[in-house]
């Protein structure tokens, strides 16, 4: 009997700290702002497609806006995170993210609310402003997001992993997972609510959940924050404080001073009387000059950096169209699947990506991490051959005589270009069935083949593609120093959405789904540069010991690494 309750007591207590632990902690804030932001993005496109007559304009101007902010203030959203204390970057960027998306809210409601009043008041100038303010404040939202991102998921996980890889390891994929989830169940749940109820409805949830959200997360950072005491003290302070002192120590041994007494001198020369006065003049300039060096200054760091070509290897793969995104699914619907065979393939995409997650944990204790990504870039890679074989298999639409601008030259010179787009369309359900042939309206079997290579290769490429993520995000936790963390993850997402624009522009210059055979064998190009890269980083890493995936040299990779080095 007395060999059995200490048993009870310990399991209880060993629940009752892991949901009080600053790891759990970690995870249900990050579930919570993330399906915030899942929410909102997916409704603010439906909202500005819905605002300007169903056009996709707005939304286009939206997505342009974002990515350039990120491409140009990624360095300097991740300097501003290097250099303040953990607790008020993560406290402001809170703050100001989900206060601009409750402000975009309110605006949208009384937008939708008085539309009809707005399109009449000065020639529809108000209702242009409101679109105007709409973007801005939902781009703010965005960066203020991206700072969210950086300090928590490439700052503050490293900090409470502490110098465990493994731990880290776990909590990246456990943090990925709650990524992939809300990313399927948050879009869903408000497209039911502007389903049955309506947009002026969607935006007032939307904004009374951040409001909720804003203030469970304020209250979850500071548990962390207290229960981690490492988040205290950054790289940048420590060296700080260690040059005062040795300042301190030097003085004491010229002049026989106390340390006492030498302390209150030295921090009045810290800030002459004189600095006060000179700064207002060479402040205009450093104001404007300032960002520009910002910018400049990560981008070379960034280069500079070991894992510089991991992080390339990582934003080349955003070059690609063979994701569920709005252009592959675009494609879909001209190949003929309708929107329940869409949802049900973006589910298998969804568990194909946290089967990729756990994978990682799995082959990393047994490989390593840097073998890990290579042998999730080489498994991606070889999925993705399925897309290849799929532009040239029947039933593909492949055919490059067509040209890409043919639809838009006939609407400029007055000429009907629609049954070219209703032939596309054919094979999908439509209540005009009268306006094509019959012999269209069911395409045979075979028709079906080149989709099906399409989807099977992108759902099976997103085990790799989710294991090789997870991959370089690690390896730039565990490699680049504490004190550069922020403006080298800041520069990494500059490039993420670089390529990730150059991927739309492709677009816009084939967007004909004749050409889509082609972007596909351009993206699956990009992927094989993407890892060309990565192999050849791992190979300047580990040599031939790369291919010796279960040798025990991997053990000096995982264990006595100096990962982390400056957690503490």
């Amino acid at each position: 009997m007395e060999t059995t309750a200490p048993k009870k007591a310990t399991c209880c207590e060993s629940i009752r700290d892991f949901f009080t632990s600053a790891k759990f902690l970690i995870y249900m804030g990050h579930a919570l702002s993330t399906w915030g932001d899942r929410m909102w993005n997916f409704a603010v496109a439906v909202f500005l497609v819905e605002l300007y007559g169903n056009s996709l304009l707005l939304t286009a101007v939206y997505g342009l806006v974002v990515a350039g902010s990120v491409l140009l203030l990624g360095a300097n959203i991740g300097n501003w995170v290097d250099r303040n204390p953990r607790l008020k970057v993560a406290q402001t960027s809170l703050l100001v993210q989900n206060s601009c998306v409750i402000v975009c809210g309110v605006l949208l409601m009384l937008v939708f609310h008085f539309k009809g009043q707005l399109v009449e008041l000065y020639n529809g100038w108000i209702l242009t402003t409101c679109y105007i303010l709409v973007i801005t404040i939902a781009n703010i939202a965005n960066l203020a997001s991206t700072a969210t991102s950086i300090t928590i998921q490439r700052d503050w996980v490293v900090v409470v992993a502490g110098q465990d890889s493994s731990k880290l390891a776990d909590m990246n994929a456990t943090v990925r997972i709650i990524d992939q989830l809300t990313n399927i169940l948050a879009p869903m749940l408000v497209g039911q609510i502007m389903a049955f109820g309506s947009h002026f409805v969607g935006c007032g949830f939307i904004s009374g959940w951040n409001l909720c959200s804003m203030c469970v997360e304020y209250a979850l950072l500071w548990k962390v924050y207290q229960k981690t005491p490492a988040l205290a003290v950054k790289a940048g302070q420590k060296e700080q404080q260690q040059e005062l002192k040795q300042l301190s120590s030097q003085r004491d041994c010229e002049n026989g001073q106390s340390p006492e007494e030498s302390s209150q001198p030295l921090m009045n020369e810290a800030s002459p009387p004189d600095a006060p006065a000179s700064a207002p003049a060479a402040g205009c300039c450093e104001q404007v000059s300032g960002p520009l060096r910002t910018f400049r200054a990560g981008w070379a760091a960034y280069y500079n950096q070991d894992i510089f070509l991991a992080g390339m290897s990582l934003a080349f793969l955003y070059m690609t169209v063979l994701g569920f995104d709005c252009i592959t699914t675009g494609y879909a619907y001209t190949q003929g699947l309708n929107g329940s065979i869409l949802s049900l393939l973006m589910g298998a995409s969804a568990v194909s990506g946290i089967c990729g997650t756990v994978a990682f944990t799995w082959v990393r204790r047994k490989c390593g991490l840097i073998r890990t990504g290579f042998i999730s870039g080489t498994a991606q890679l070889c999925c993705l051959m399925l897309c290849v074989f799929s532009v040239f298999a029947p039933g593909s639409p492949f055919d490059l005589s067509v040209s890409p601008f043919q639809d838009l030259y006939a609407h400029l010179m007055g000429e009907q270009s629609l049954p070219e787009a209703e032939h596309s369309l054919a094979g999908a359900p439509s209540g005009n069935a009268t306006t094509a042939p019959p012999a269209h309206e069911l395409p045979p079997l075979q028709s079906y083949m080149s989709v099906s290579l399409l989807f099977a290769g992108v759902i099976a490429a997103r085990v790799g593609l989710w294991s090789f993520d997870l991959t370089v995000t690690q390896l730039i936790q565990e490699n680049v120093a504490e004190s550069e963390r922020g403006v080298i993850n800041g520069v990494q997402n500059s490039m993420n959405y670089l390529l990730d624009l150059l991927h739309f522009i492709m677009v816009i210059l084939a967007p004909n789904p004749e050409a889509f055979g082609l972007l596909v064998i351009i993206s699956v190009s990009f992927v094989a540069m993407g890892h060309m890269m990565y192999f050849r980083f791992a190979f300047k890493s580990l040599g031939g010991r790369l291919f010796l995936c279960c040798s025990p040299e991997h053990k000096a990779e995982t264990d006595d690494s100096p990962s982390l080095p400056t957690t503490v």
